[in-house]
């Protein structure tokens, strides 16, 4: 279990541009919706009476792709969020800190880390798990409404293809792509696999607005941020 901070012992939380993420000028942080628990093993710290939990950028990559400079964060406190490849829960709950009064739902297809995911939805009454595969919408459609945001991390061939086509289903004006340049084509440089990606969202009817590369905390990745064109 994570060591509570005290506020004599913290350090200053400020928020900052971004709704719902604090930082101490080194760290980021998201208000932690089920006081006492940490996800992964994450600081949790007490400040000026309310707690926070440790966003850690070498575990999220969402995290990351702040760290690195990110600017166009579309997650709002009201968010309704579709999360593809939520695994045991790591970076979707702290989309759910942030989205304090939205819904996140999180899509897993492996059991193993379903199990996981679970229990952290168990503590965060504004996840929904939903054990399915992201490449078929229509099989989890009837559980999930229209979503403000789909959040895709899925380590597969053809992700722009899987966020178009959710985005499409669910109605989701803003998307945001974790591009896992290796999953895509091993035998291309990162950068050509980016252009050749947004290549393909293009194609699907959606505008990236953002790409940020998440090296060095997560090698040959970038996060996408897309809108409807």
């Amino acid at each position: 279990m994570a060591a509570l901070l005290s506020a004599m012992s913290a350090p200053a939380i400020q928020p900052t541009k971004f709704s719902g993420v604090f930082t101490d000028g080194v760290r980021l942080y998201t208000t932690n919706s089920a006081p006492g628990s940490a996800v992964y093993g994450e600081r949790l710290v007490s400040f000026d009476g309310c707690e926070y939990r440790e966003w850690s950028v070498t575990r999220s990559k969402l995290a990351a792709y702040l760290r690195n400079g990110g600017r166009r964060l579309p997650l709002e406190p009201t968010s309704s969020v579709l999360y593809l490849g939520a695994a045991s829960g790591t970076t979707a709950s702290h989309v759910a800190d942030v989205a304090c009064r939205g819904t996140v739902y999180c899509i897993e297809f492996s059991p193993r880390s379903f199990r996981d995911l679970v229990t952290v939805c168990e503590q965060r009454p504004n996840m929904v798990p939903l054990l399915a595969d992201a490449t078929r919408p229509a099989e989890f459609a009837f559980a999930v409404d229209s979503v403000d945001l789909v959040y895709q991390d899925v380590a597969q061939k053809g992700q722009a293809g899987i966020l178009a086509k959710n985005m499409k289903a669910f109605s989701a004006p803003r998307g945001m792509l974790v591009v896992k340049s290796r999953s895509e084509d091993v035998s291309r440089e990162p950068r050509e696999v980016y252009g050749m990606v947004r290549r393909q969202l293009s194609a699907d009817g959606l505008k990236v607005i953002e790409t940020v590369p998440l090296d060095p905390m997560e090698k040959d990745h970038a996060m996408m941020v897309v809108e409807q064109a």
